[in-house]
Parts: structure tokens; C-alpha cells; sequence
């Protein structure tokens, strides 16, 4: 498909004017993506003429509610190359990655294990581990990163011992759209015997994902960044390895009998969705991930790759603008401008319709390593064209008149 062929979807997102029925440039597609009408209609209607709960009823409604929700786990499992009973619906990435943590986590890691993570990891692939760490008197181990923001696998392999039992890394940089070799990656954490857990938030928008192909154990990702609602995400984890994982959450739904004197649980991935789900949400999802696929993610990604090389060879041309990340950076470039904070870029982008994410973007420690407290950060989308990177530059231009 052409570049054109996905511009043209631009019609498909309601989101993208002003109240005034101007063009919005929306250049933060890395925190949030804007929903297209198909995705809106699928919620309107789960929410209203199909709405009733799931996995409960015998009436019929009912009954069509839970299977249009389980086929969304289907459609969820099969955007990613999954089986449907390796797939957990979460309230998204976070809340997966937390999952492991407690599950997994506190049925394998014992004192003295480690766990790599690496110096660009967004807060939700750190916080969760450091306190798995400091549960079981567990080591953390950082990855350090190549000279170009990609995450270091040959400094990777060297660090890695038998003691580390898990290896947790971002599929794509957040921060500097890196992308991670996953199959390398995974090689080298199963040489060890390590199981590796890949945040593909930033993956799945972008990248066509295969996770038998990629030989993780687990994948975490969240609908919203995928055209889809706020809410709901997914857990893929290996058949076997989820079913050996103890519930974390206790409720409804995830019982097979309940007695005070003992309660057995219902198999994966029931066993982890605890009380009445995100229903309307995860029917949403798999309307997001039809809606994705039916473009094509290499299509995608070579759209956002021509824009990315045309917003980076545009900031090139300003001698007082520093760029971070590598060349091939995946739909997200983050920049500084000399003299001016971010956040200042930001609120005057703002005057001019164009909107970016300035700040630390949950990635604290790759700040530090950047030697910076904050990035501006344009992040792209199947609805970004050129007329959003020109507004973009246009933008840019009138802060730097305005700073002098």
C-alpha cells in the first residue's frame, strides 16, 4: 500500500479537528492514539444495543455478549501471532507486566536471583521488577545502551549468568523508537535459562508482531496505543508457563468452586481475570486490531518511517537542535532545542494546533543518560502526514523567534 493510500485514513479519525473545525496536528501518538469511527462504533454499540455481562447469563444477550468478547480475545491473540488461551485481558500494559510480577514472579524469583532490565526502560518495566526485588531479596541488573539508543545485547549477553532468571525489555524505545532485536534477545535469555518478558507498546502500533517468531515468553501491550480504548490491554504469555501461574487477583470469574474451607481456581487465562471485565472495551480492542491489520503494519511502518526521516532531516537543518535515538527510529522522534525547555516548545506548539508530549515521558533514568531533565517528542500515526511535520517545523520556528 502506498504512503498516500494510508494517508488518506486521516478521515477516519473524528478527533483530528479543533473545535473550530481546524486541521489539529497530532503529533502524540506514543502516549495515546486517536480513535478512528470504526473503533468509536464498535464501543457505541457494545455499550448500547449488544450490551449485557458476560460469562454469567443464560439469556441470549448475554450469550452474544460473551461470544463477541471472547472472539475479541481471539482477534487480540491472532494480531499477534498468539493462541486465544494465551491471551489475558489487563487494564493494560502496566497492569500485565504487574501480572507477571506477582504471579510469575512470586513463584520463581527467590533471593539472590537477578532480573536485566535495560536504561531505557519506560517506568511500568522497572517499578514492577523493583518491588518483585525488594519482595524476594532479588538483584537488578541495568543493560546499558549502544551509542545510538538501541539496547546494548552484546553488553547484554556478557552481563547475563545463570543466576538471572528474567530478562524485561521494551520491544521499541518510547523514548527514542529503538527497536530491539527480540529474537536475539530471547536467544540469549533462554542460554541462561531465563524467561524474557517483552513490553510491545510501542511495538504493536508500528511493527508487524509474531511472538512464536519472536520466541518470547511473555509480550505486554495496552489497546489505547493501537487505535483502541483506554482500559483494556493484553497479556500473551507461553500455554504452558501460563498455566502454571497462581491466580493474583481473587473474585468472581476466576473460581471453579468456592467453599470456606478451600477454593480451586478456573484455567488460564480465566484464572487472571478476576471480577466482571472491560466488556465494551475489549470488544473495541479487537475492532482496533481488525481495523490495523486490515491496513497492513508494514504498510505502516513504512509511512512512519518517511515521516520520521522528514521531521529528523528537517531538525538536521537546526544547528541548535540535538536529536536522540537512532536514524530508524520507529514513528517517535525525541528532540531538545538549546535555550528552550520542552515544556515552553510545547505550550507554544499548542497555539499553533500542534500537539506534542514534552517531559520526562516515564523514563527517568534514560533522561539521565541523556544528560537531560525532559525531551520534546513527536510520535506519529496512521492519520500523520507531511502537513503535520510542516506544522511541526513552522511551530518550532516561532519558539525560537519568540526565545530570541
Amino acid at each position: 500500500m502506498t504512503m498516500t493510500a494510508t494517508i488518506s485514513r486521516k478521515a477516519d479519525f473524528p478527533g483530528l479537528l479543533t473545535p473550530d473545525g481546524q486541521p489539529w496536528h497530532y503529533l502524540d501518538s506514543a502516549a495515546t492514539a486517536q480513535k478512528p469511527q470504526a473503533v468509536i462504533d464498535a464501543a457505541t454499540r457494545a455499550l448500547g444495543v449488544d450490551y449485557a455481562t458476560v460469562h454469567r447469563g443464560v439469556y441470549a444477550r448475554s450469550a452474544e455478549m460473551t461470544l463477541a468478547y471472547e472472539a475479541a480475545r481471539r482477534r487480540v491473540a491472532k494480531f499477534i501471532g498468539g493462541q486465544e488461551d494465551e491471551i489475558v485481558f489487563t487494564r493494560g500494559a502496566t497492569e500485565a507486566i504487574n501480572l507477571v510480577s506477582y504471579s510469575w514472579g512470586e513463584a520463581n524469583i527467590a533471593a539472590g536471583d537477578r532480573i536485566l532490565l535495560s536504561t531505557l526502560e519506560h517506568h511500568s518495566n522497572i517499578v514492577p521488577w523493583q518491588l518483585l526485588a525488594e519482595r524476594k531479596g532479588a538483584h537488578i541488573d541495568v543493560c546499558p545502551l549502544t551509542d545510538d539508543g538501541r539496547i546494548d545485547l552484546e553488553a547484554a549477553r556478557e552481563m547475563l549468568t545463570s543466576a538471572h532468571k528474567l530478562v524485561a525489555l521494551a520491544h521499541v524505545s518510547n523514548v527514542l523508537g529503538s527497536v530491539l532485536d527480540v529474537q536475539r534477545a530471547a536467544e540469549l535469555a533462554h542460554a541462561v535459562g531465563a524467561k524474557i518478558l517483552v513490553d510491545g507498546c510501542q511495538a504493536v502500533p508500528r511493527l508487524p508482531v509474531d511472538v512464536v517468531a519472536l520466541d518470547c515468553d511473555f509480550y505486554a501491550f495496552s489497546a489505547h496505543k493501537l487505535y483502541g480504548p483506554t482500559g483494556v490491554g493484553a497479556l500473551w504469555a507461553r500455554a504452558d508457563i501460563l498455566a502454571a501461574m497462581p491466580p493474583w487477583q481473587g473474585g468472581g470469574a476466576m473460581i471453579d468452586k468456592v467453599t470456606f474451607a478451600r477454593t480451586t481456581y478456573a484455567p488460564a487465562p480465566q484464572r487472571f481475570e478476576a471480577g466482571t471485565p472491560a466488556i465494551v472495551e475489549a470488544v473495541a480492542f479487537g475492532a482496533a486490531c481488525d481495523y490495523v491489520a486490515e491496513i497492513g503494519l508494514e504498510a505502516i511502518h513504512a509511512h512512519e518511517a518517511a515521516l520520521v526521516a522528514k521531521t529528523r532531516e528537517a531538525l538536521r537543518s537546526m544547528n541548535d537542535v540535538t536529536i536522540f535515538g537512532p536514524e530508524d527510529s520507529a514513528g517517535i522522534v525525541s528532540f531538545a532545542i538549546d535555550g528552550i525547555h520542552p515544556h515552553d516548545l510545547g505550550t507554544i506548539l499548542d497555539e499553533e494546533n500542534v500537539a506534542i508530549r514534552a517531559g520526562h515521558h516515564c523514563a527517568q533514568p534514560l533522561m539521565d543518560h541523556l544528560g537531560v531533565p525532559a525531551t520534546a517528542r513527536a510520535s506519529f500515526g496512521i492519520y500523520s502526514d507531511e502537513e503535520d511535520v510542516a506544522a511541526l517545523v513552522r511551530g518550532i520556528e516561532r519558539t525560537k523567534r519568540i526565545f530570541g
